[in-house]
């Protein structure tokens, strides 16, 4: 991974999955994930700029999130220390909702909806806002 801090891809927003990904994509950055040691990866980190990632949290089965919608989110929210892939070495408290509701897409274009809790939901949070173009340190300190 190359992708740095002052790349474009990583700043601005992802554009909608038009035609299917190859099945592959997803072996791929699963792959790459866990060789970097995360637990997601949206596909602006790795210079692809669409809106898609994978996440694969303990306790939970890898995951395509592809073209996400977050539905619902509850009132209740934690701050717990996040890092990214693409900041090795930068770790801040940031303040996310505990559980979400996700609609997206899986790698065989298939619709879900998934309700998330924990480290699926702030992962998965985490991800999307990479699909806007918003990293973590944006809202690191933005704990009220």
């Amino acid at each position: 991974m190359k992708i740095e801090l002052n790349d474009t891809v990583l700043r601005s927003k992802a554009v909608i999955v038009s035609d299917p990904l190859e099945k592959g994509i997803f072996k791929a950055m699963v792959g790459l994930m866990h060789t970097k040691k995360g637990v997601g990866l949206a596909a602006p980190q790795i210079g692809i700029p669409l809106r898609f990632f994978v996440t694969d949290v303990p306790g939970d089965k890898p995951r395509m999130f592809i073209n996400p919608e977050i539905i619902a989110k509850t009132e209740n929210k934690t701050v717990f220390e996040e890092g990214c892939l693409s900041l090795p070495g930068i770790n801040k408290d940031v303040k996310r909702p505990e559980g979400i509701i996700i609609k997206a897409f899986d790698i065989k274009n298939r619709e879900f909806t998934l309700e998330c809790r924990g480290l699926l939901a702030r992962c998965t949070q985490h991800e999307y806002d990479h699909l806007d173009g918003i990293l973590f340190i944006d809202k690191a300190g933005n704990n009220d």
